[in-house]
């Protein structure tokens, strides 16, 4: 019903977050207790962004394959996160979900990369089209999430 994304942390000489993230895993039922009723409602709403993110987010980790312990949130306390971290094949991947018709790349991201050693930071979006931001950020639309393009030559 639900799920609690604990914070990946690591001794890096800054102020981490520590307390886990909270999501409902199912939308139907989010939008049942926000008493959402149509995708106008949705598209109204003043939590749209964060509905996506828990949406998203499903949809991502049922592509990874990954068990629930192996996924991991991280944030700074002066605001620079992502959304979902993991380590695979030794090392370290990324995603942020961003409900934007074309995101685009931020100072947050590029200091994630270099702050967690990323192999590649995935942003994952509504649209329709892939597209690269950086030679370790690619925007990848929700309908494209699969085991298969998490690995660099899939990129």
């Amino acid at each position: 019903m639900v799920r609690l994304l604990q914070p990946w942390s690591v001794n890096l000489g800054k102020r981490l977050v520590k307390s886990p993230k909270l999501y409902i895993r199912d939308s139907g039922v989010l939008h049942h207790l926000l008493s959402i009723e149509s995708f106008k409602d949705v598209a109204a709403h003043h939590r749209l962004g964060a509905m996506w993110e828990g949406f998203a987010m499903e949809t991502m980790v049922r592509g990874l394959g990954k068990r629930d312990d192996e996924l991991f949130f991280w944030r700074t306390h002066t605001g620079i996160e992502t959304d979902l971290f993991w380590q695979a094949r030794g090392k370290n991947w990324a995603v942020e979900f961003k409900y934007a018709d074309a995101p685009g790349l931020t100072k947050a991201m590029t200091t994630c990369i270099g702050d967690l050693n990323l192999e590649h930071l995935w942003v994952v979006y509504p649209g329709g089209k892939r597209y690269k931001l950086h030679e370790k950020v690619t925007v990848l639309p929700l309908t494209q999430i699969g085991y298969e393009w998490v690995y660099p030559d899939h990129v």
